[in-house]
């Protein structure tokens, strides 16, 4: 009959078929997990960006780098995205990091990482570190005064350098646990915003990580391989202040995620 026959039927009637090779079994690509994690930050920061207009053409937007994890990871990132936009908008990208004289601390290794990321930067130096140590009362944070000093610094850098935006490293994490604090605290429901003016400095300050998380940053950080300073100033104090309480707000929104998993996001979107 000229009915074809298929594979079994040639199997029986005894024809001979080609053997195929037995398929190569596919190399597991150590950059995928990466690179998928590289894409969801970028989305992320751009999803951010486009909610609340915090990169736009012509802007010059200082990077405030600490030579933490969370102001590495927002360089890069922006850095990403002024390649990957550039047929879109054109923004300049100026890095700066502030030594504040903290005894022990070196910032080479981050000024050679900032060289290798072939971005424009400025390191400065300035002692804050003897003003917070002189007017801190025994047992209490440093946190506080130490970062209004280092804003005022900050702001003061980035009119000398023309930018008109000043980008802070604080991602969703940090915004709800602000949230938490000043409505425990305060008895105010006051987070971080994305973007806002400060008319005192005359300066939009933006937080291009608002969506993004903390775990995803420091999985990101330690992939990348990117240089990190400890702070020793708050070292010794990170159990009690604010930064204490910070971590008892991470660990209340642990526990109420094993009620909802979607708390994180429920309560940045408050």
């Amino acid at each position: 009959s000229g009915r074809r026959r298929g594979p079994l039927c040639s199997m029986v009637l005894g024809d001979q078929q080609p053997v195929a090779e037995p398929a190569t079994p596919a190399r597991p690509n150590a950059r995928a997990p990466m690179q998928k994690l590289e894409g969801k930050l970028v989305k992320n920061v751009r999803e951010c960006s486009l909610d609340y207009k915090l990169i736009e053409d012509g802007d010059h937007i200082m990077v405030a780098v600490s030579g933490g994890k969370d102001s590495a990871t927002m360089l890069h990132l922006l850095i990403l995205l002024q390649r990957k936009l550039s047929h879109l908008l054109k923004f300049k990208i100026t890095a700066v990091n502030l030594d504040q004289q903290q005894p022990g601390w070196d910032g080479s290794s981050l000024e050679a990482w900032l060289k290798e990321e072939g971005v424009e930067y400025r390191m400065l130096s300035e002692d804050t570190y003897s003003v917070v140590k002189a007017n801190t009362p025994e047992g209490k944070t440093y946190c506080s005064l130490c970062s209004r000093l280092r804003r005022g610094i900050l702001y003061t850098c980035a009119h000398e350098i023309g930018a008109n935006k000043l980008a802070l490293g604080h991602h969703s994490d940090d915004a709800v646990e602000t949230m938490l604090l000043n409505m425990i605290h305060q008895g105010q429901m006051k987070a971080m915003p994305a973007r806002y003016y400060s008319e005192e400095r005359d300066m939009h300050v933006i937080r291009p990580l608002m969506y993004c998380r903390e775990s995803d940053i420091l999985e990101y950080a330690t992939l990348k391989g990117f240089p990190i300073l400890p702070c020793n100033l708050c070292g010794s104090t990170a159990v009690v202040g604010e930064e204490g309480n910070r971590d008892k707000m991470a660990l209340l929104v642990d526990t109420l995620e094993s009620i909802n998993p979607n708390v994180r996001k429920n309560l940045l979107n408050a």
